[in-house]
């Protein structure tokens, strides 16, 4: 990062390969066809905000944090013709964008899961893909999301809860199948 920071390309670019897939998924089912420009937003915010990184974490848990800042700024600006901030603690991204979007999975069960986790509020959302999807433990995701350890364990028991309700309400059946998944003993989900 220093290095970057001081006009290194190669170390910038061994950067972004080491992590643009990862910052790409976090986007992918929050924004759609905008996730490209908020993925180069976050390197470039990254690379700006280097000086704030006092290396507590490590440089992925920080990327993570500016991808969630720089997210929430996206649907701030969005939103701009409305006097309130959306509370990313209740709205969901069903509710911050609701026009149809361009999911496009496999299967079916991949495309309930994916429905169902715009369907809970933004920060559950994005407590559940970091945790299942990107491995990111408990003690990051806390850093991540800026709240204490016990906090990131409630989201997480509550993410799940409603999660498994999505998916009830989408497809009958199907929520004790990926509540299985989620709490068996590996900790793995399919892949959105």
């Amino acid at each position: 990062m220093t290095r970057w920071q001081g006009g290194d390309r190669e170390a910038g670019a061994q950067l972004i390969e080491a992590h643009y897939e990862s910052i790409a998924r976090f986007f992918h089912n929050k924004v759609g066809d905008a996730s490209d420009d908020l993925v180069q937003r976050t390197f470039l915010v990254a690379v700006e905000s280097a000086s704030k990184f006092r290396g507590d974490s490590s440089f992925r848990t920080f990327l993570f944090g500016v991808a969630r800042n720089v997210l929430f700024d996206h649907y701030r600006d969005r939103r701009r013709d409305q006097r309130v901030d959306p509370d990313f603690g209740l709205s969901s991204v069903f509710d911050l964008d609701p026009s149809p979007s361009q999911i496009v999975a496999r299967h079916v069960e991949e495309r309930l899961l994916l429905e169902a986790l715009r369907r809970i509020p933004l920060e559950l959302q994005v407590a559940v893909e970091l945790f299942y999807w990107e491995g990111v433990s408990i003690r990051d995701l806390a850093q991540i999301q800026q709240v204490a350890l016990g906090t990131i364990k409630s989201r997480l028991h509550r993410a799940r809860r409603l999660l498994v309700e999505q998916i009830e309400r989408l497809d009958p059946g199907l929520g004790s199948q990926i509540a299985a998944q989620l709490d068996g003993p590996s900790g793995g989900a399919p892949a959105p």
